[in-house]
Formats: structure tokens, C-alpha cells, sequence
């Protein structure tokens, strides 16, 4: 089984894809965002999914995306903000090296605007936004292996830190 040489969790505005790409350039590796994968399996933005289908056949999906990524994707993977709310997915992560990029709510409203293109942020963004990431971050910490914080930082410098603890693991 082929495994991720790292997968990158955390919420809106963590970094997680421009964190992921880079990393994954710097090792040589390829980089998949699974919101990406999602939206090429469904043949339509995520958006889209939420408004036609719901986001119980979003998280459906999602879980199933997930774990075919874990067993054979050997790059970088990011997972979309929310994937950590099934058990089974956190479960499934244990077994992986996982990087949890946190992020305050100022830094992390100034890198994703105002919820364009995200489906739990088009109501009261800001607030919505606050809530999920005091929801979810007990639970990105319980699967990360490693923590970096991101804010008031530069791409480069979270991306050589993540870098050199993928080279050099404890």
C-alpha cells in the first residue's frame, strides 16, 4: 500500500493548498487537494454538490475520496476543512503522517475573503468561520503529528519548516 508522504489538515485559510504544492515541489512529490478530487469525481464544483445534493452526499463523497487518497496517493495531500468531522476519517489518519496547520481567525479571514466559494461560509461568514474553526481544532490537533502555526508568517517559511520535518522525522 502507497501512502502519503504527508497530509495536510486545518481550516479555511491555513495554507493548506499553497502550503501543499510547495512542499510537495520542494521533495518532488506529487500534490492533491481532495476538494479538487472531489469535484472531478462529482464532474462539478463543491458549491454545486452542497446546493444540488446537500452536504451529506458532499461528506459521503468526501469520506470516499479520503480514503482512496490514503491508500495510494504517494505525495502531499490536503484535505478539505470539514474532513476531520468523521470518526472514521480521524481514525483512518492515525496511521498516516498528518500536519495540522493552524491559524488564527484574523489571518485566516484575510486569506480566504469572505466565504466566496465556500458553501458553510455564505451566512454571517465571519462568524461562521470563528465557530467552525473553535470546533474543529480540538479535533485537527487530535490527529496531527506535527503542529505549525502560520500566523504572521510567509509561505516560504512554513513551507521550509514543513519541509525539514518531513526529511528529518523524529
Amino acid at each position: 500500500m502507497t501512502a502519503p508522504v504527508a497530509v495536510i489538515v486545518g481550516p479555511p485559510g491555513a495554507g493548506k493548498t499553497t502550503i501543499g504544492q510547495a512542499v510537495a515541489a520542494l521533495l518532488g512529490v506529487d500534490f492533491a487537494d481532495t476538494d479538487h478530487l472531489i469535484e472531478q469525481r462529482a464532474g462539478k464544483p463543491i458549491p454545486e454538490i452542497f446546493f444540488d445534493d446537500g452536504e451529506d452526499a458532499f461528506r459521503a463523497l468526501e469520506r470516499e475520496t479520503i480514503a482512496e487518497a490514503l491508500g495510494s496517493f504517494p505525495g502531499v495531500l490536503a484535505l478539505g476543512g470539514g474532513a476531520i468531522l468523521h470518526e472514521g476519517t480521524r481514525e483512518s489518519l492515525r496511521e498516516h503522517t498528518v500536519v495540522f496547520l493552524s491559524v488564527e481567525l484574523s489571518d485566516a479571514v484575510k486569506r480566504v475573503g469572505l466565504g466566496a466559494g465556500r458553501p458553510l461560509l455564505s451566512v454571517n461568514p465571519r462568524a461562521t468561520l470563528k465557530y467552525l474553526m473553535e470546533q474543529r481544532r480540538p479535533l485537527y490537533a487530535s490527529v496531527a503529528t506535527h503542529t505549525i502555526a502560520t500566523d504572521a508568517r510567509t509561505a516560504e517559511e512554513i513551507t521550509a519548516e514543513l519541509a525539514a520535518l518531513l526529511k528529518n522525522p523524529r
